[in-house]
């Protein structure tokens, strides 16, 4: 073998040879310049791993848990006896047995702290312990790597991570995204994340005659009117009513005691009644649809007197426009009020807008004035009910006789439509005819199938 063959042979695989020459044979001597990989060292970190395994484990956590639960109960046993002692101390024999009973369960308790004491010790030591370790078989793996020349650690790594980043974007992209933040300075409230309930479930002093109706409180009561719950019910075909029926507190509402009748007109339905179970009551009056018009109605229950505002000329109204799901429409519910913390809206659709939802603000002057506006791509016709959160209209649909889906929402302030919230509300009935959102208890107010309900709406 010639001098530059064995020079080219160094460069490419850098050791280092030695040449001689026994007549016509070559003999060379291969060295490894590289260190002797530390086997060793590798072995003792394994080893230290499997202690660490091994010394820690689940049950220790559990024990500790035990513990902790334990001393919980006999400090609350110890104070249940210690009250029956105050209240039935006769000062003789009773008052000493019970006395013994504390005595001996506080030695019970003593004990458990010692335990607790002695068990927290041992495992703040361990948590020293194996730290140390931790960071020695750290510094033990730096050092190991180094004998990774073709980089097989780095390069797995690496790749680890990036396959890390794929699944963290898979999961993004399908991920539902959440509802829309409320930001704090609007009304505090942060974003809806659940609705919980029915806390409220019971049939009105009506029993089950009356299946289309409405029921909640004052948004923005008068002084004195703050307690007050009113009801309506719509008594001639389930499409009218012409009188609101207010009780003085929950209680007797639910029991139907002492209701106070408020009549729009003497007879139903004609002008002015309502019509469509849809109506919210805001600083002491009921808004709702006027009777065979595409008009708002307020009735002032104070001096019993009706202002109104009309909407576009092309707003559906006597059913053009309904509520409804494949299997039902909900008749007489072009029009919808709701209440926020803002004030009152009133939502319905036009035919210059095909049919989709429109809002807008009305302005509880006297008489109403309708103020912003906004049009939306949501079809009204595949919405059963909507109400407002701090300027954030929400829908519902049906999916089942069990179960309602707030599916859908529209942000006034940014005009962010969504139609991927699933929020589901859980039925008692099968349908519901209205939902408002009462902005000072946060809470949905139901009128299911003659049923009143409550719900309660879980922000974040």
């Amino acid at each position: 073998m010639s001098l530059s063959n064995i020079f080219i042979l160094l460069i490419l695989i850098h050791l280092t040879f030695t040449q001689t020459v026994r007549g016509k044979d070559c003999v060379c001597d291969l060295k490894n310049s590289d260190p002797a990989f530390p086997e060793k060292k590798l072995k003792n970190v394994e080893t230290t791993a499997l202690q660490c395994i091994g010394t820690i484990t689940p049950e220790m956590m559990t024990d500790l848990d035990r513990l902790v639960l334990g001393l919980q109960q006999r400090i609350k046993q110890v104070e249940e006896n210690v009250i029956v002692l105050e209240k039935e101390d006769d000062r003789n024999l009773y008052g000493a047995v019970t006395l013994r009973i504390i005595e001996l369960e506080i030695a019970e308790i003593q004990d458990l702290l010692h335990k607790l004491n002695s068990t927290t010790r041992n495992y703040r030591h361990l948590s020293v312990q194996t730290a140390a370790q931790l960071e020695d078989m750290k510094d033990a793996m730096v050092e190991l790597e180094k004998f990774d020349s073709m980089q097989v650690i780095k390069t797995n790594r690496e790749n680890q991570r990036v396959k890390r980043s794929l699944e963290q974007c898979k999961e993004e992209l399908n991920a539902t995204a959440a509802p829309p933040t409320v930001p704090p300075a609007r009304c505090g409230l942060g974003r809806m994340v659940s609705v919980a309930g029915p806390r409220i479930y019971s049939l009105t002093v009506y029993s089950t005659s009356y299946t289309y109706g409405a029921w909640g409180r004052d948004a923005n009561p008068a002084p004195g009117g703050e307690n007050k719950y009113w009801l309506v019910v719509l008594s001639s075909s389930n499409v009218y009513g012409n009188f609101i029926r207010q009780y003085s507190t929950l209680s007797t509402l639910l029991l139907g005691i002492g209701p106070t009748d408020t009549y729009i007109s003497s007879s139903n339905p004609t002008t002015n009644t309502i019509q469509g179970p849809n109506m919210v009551m805001y600083g002491n009056a009921l808004y709702y649809n006027c009777y065979n018009t595409y008009s708002v109605c307020q009735f002032n229950m104070t001096t019993r007197s009706v202002s109104t505002v009309a909407l576009p000329k092309d707003t559906g109204y006597n059913s053009k426009f309904p509520f409804a799901h494949l299997g039902a429409t909900y008749t007489y519910t072009d029009m919808d009020f709701t209440t926020d913390e803002s004030g009152v809206y009133v939502i319905y659709a036009t035919t210059s807008n095909f049919g989709n939802v429109i809002i807008s603000k009305v302005e509880t002057s006297n008489p109403p004035v309708l103020n912003q506006t906004w049009s939306t791509s949501l079809y009204k016709r595949t919405v059963t009910n909507t109400f407002m959160v701090c300027g954030v209209l929400y829908a519902t649909r049906y999916l089942d006789k069990d179960t309602e889906e707030i599916f859908y929402s529209y942000d006034t302030k940014t005009k962010e439509e969504r139609y991927d919230l699933n929020m589901k509300i859980k039925k008692m009935q099968t349908n519901i005819e209205f939902l408002n959102y009462d902005p000072r208890d946060h809470l949905l107010y139901v009128y299911s199938d003659a049923f009143i309900l409550t719900y309660e709406l879980i922000f974040q």
